[in-house]
């Protein structure tokens, strides 16, 4: 048995990619990853979050908020496309017209089954390396949101929020959002 081993695949490889291939597809240390849709607990979770961050902006305009299909362009080996992500006016430069080159102050990676091995693990990892400043994590089965400072650490979270619980963020003063609310049927 003879194994032939690849080159990684480049940010340039990825941009390569035809432009809906109806899967979230992702760019994890060379390695081209696809996953499904998420469920709709995901998506309402998902799009829960999102208002509340635009609601917070359009009273707050200190920064810009993505919700995924975004790519954000880390490394040469990594394009992810978080669940949120939000660049302070600070990091406006790093926009794109394609998404993103560069990190973003805040990810946001709601958890499913498929995805938390990689959000956990080595996105996590690289998201420290390039500069994010705070990465929650969003577990729908135990309804918990888990916040690290990365440049802290990124094995030790700052905090874990259960329901009755309230998340607030330096990078985002005033936002205050309800734990319940994020879980809400």
């Amino acid at each position: 048995m003879v194994l032939v081993k690849h080159r990684p695949l480049t940010v340039h490889d990825y941009r390569q990619l035809p432009e809906d291939s109806g899967k979230k597809t992702e760019l994890i240390e060379g390695d081209l990853v696809m996953s499904p849709a998420p469920n709709r607990y995901h998506q309402d979770i998902l799009f829960r979050l999102s208002g509340m961050f635009w609601a917070y902006l359009q009273a707050n305009p200190i920064g810009k908020v993505y919700a995924a299909p975004f790519d954000v362009t880390l490394t040469d080996l990594n394009v992810y496309q978080p669940d949120l992500c939000y660049f302070s006016k600070s990091r406006y430069t790093s926009l794109t017209e394609q998404g993103a080159d560069g990190a973003p102050d805040l990810v946001v990676e709601v958890l499913s089954p498929g995805s938390v091995k990689h959000d956990l693990g080595m996105k996590k990892e690289i998201y420290t390396r390039t500069g994010v400043e705070e990465f929650w994590s969003v577990d729908p089965v135990k309804r918990t949101i888990t916040i690290f400072h990365l440049s802290e650490s990124s094995t030790t979270p700052r905090a874990t929020l259960v329901e009755g619980k309230t998340l607030t963020s330096p990078l985002l003063p005033g936002l205050k959002i309800k734990v319940r609310d994020v879980f809400a049927a």
